[in-house]
């Protein structure tokens, strides 16, 4: 009997023993290890919190985070690259010590990125740009959606701090968040930043003072009107000879005055000489022979049988 009750004690006694305080660590944005111990339930005492990195001295905490009254966690400053050590954490309140090893090479959070603005570019594209104070080592994700449609989800490579969405629609709304996270070359974290505040564009909005203001109902209006003004002006212009001649005027044809043929030749003066006339040559004596028949000469009762008549000219 004694014993069952012993046994019964023991069950009944470690039921409602309390539990020890867990402790959990993260480096917040490589400025300081925060560390907490109310993640399972609030304590109910104020524990003495101390911490150190492998090969360091024990330190007690700097600042003390509390709720009401009781301290709930602790910031302890934090030095680049000794997340890839073992880090060392004690609690402890009168006799009760709790420690406990962690390992923070993948435990950093970084800050959000900031100063998010909106811009159209020459290009056309709508290009978001962000800023990341720890740009080393980071990877971004975008998350982006168009008029309250579903979220898409884009990774942005290390060091880049903006994204670009190709020919956007200006009767669109787009709603853009980056976060942010340390990437496998320093060694990946597999926490991510808080989503940065959302930037938007497009329909009924402000944001951005420099895009272009969307194309106005009167624009195809204004298009139609013109075209119908330059037809108009052309069939004017076809059938009216005087307002065709006042708006383009007829332009000479160009002539040849015999005075400056001379002036295009580059001859020699000899050359110019032997083309004019000269009219001092000596005649040519012309003259034409008639051949008369025997019969004419027999009539003439002469001895004669042929008379070659010369006439000169």
């Amino acid at each position: 009997m004694s014993t069952s009750l012993l046994v019964f004690l023991c069950l009944i006694g470690h039921v409602f023993a309390k539990k020890p305080p867990d402790v959990d660590c993260l480096v917040v944005h490589l400025q300081h290890v925060h560390c907490s111990w109310n993640q399972q339930e609030a304590p109910e005492v104020n524990y003495t919190f101390s911490s150190w990195f492998h090969h360091e001295n024990e330190n007690e905490c700097a600042t003390y985070l509390s709720e009401n009254g009781i301290n709930t966690g602790c910031n302890q400053p934090y030095k680049e690259t000794k997340r890839f050590t073992s880090f060392y954490t004690k609690l402890a309140h009168g006799n009760e010590t709790f420690r406990k090893t962690h390992e923070l090479k993948s435990k950093v959070k970084l800050n959000p990125p900031s100063n998010l603005t909106v811009k159209n570019g020459s290009d056309f594209n709508l290009w978001f740009y962000w800023n990341q104070t720890k740009s080393h080592c980071v990877e971004s994700e975008v998350v982006y959606k168009i008029n309250d449609r579903t979220e898409q989800r884009f990774p942005v490579s290390d060091g880049v701090q903006n994204y670009c969405i190709n020919l956007p629609s200006s009767s669109s709304r787009y709603e853009l968040r980056v976060r942010s996270r340390l990437d496998s070359s320093c060694g990946q974290s597999i926490f991510w930043s808080d989503w940065s505040e959302p930037v938007v564009w497009g329909s009924n909005n402000g944001t951005d003072t420099n895009q272009p203001s969307p194309m106005s109902v009167w624009t195809p209006v204004l298009y139609v009107v013109g075209a119908l003004t330059l037809i108009l002006l052309v069939i004017i212009l076809l059938h009216h000879e005087r307002f065709r001649i006042i708006i383009i005027p007829v332009i000479p044809k160009p002539s040849l005055i015999p005075q400056d043929i001379e002036g295009w030749f580059h001859s020699s003066k000899g050359l110019k000489e032997s083309f004019k006339a000269n009219y001092n040559e000596r005649a040519c004596p012309v003259r034409e022979y008639c051949n008369i028949s025997q019969s004419d000469s027999e009539s003439s009762g002469s001895s004669t049988s042929s008379v070659n008549t010369d006439q000169t000219v």
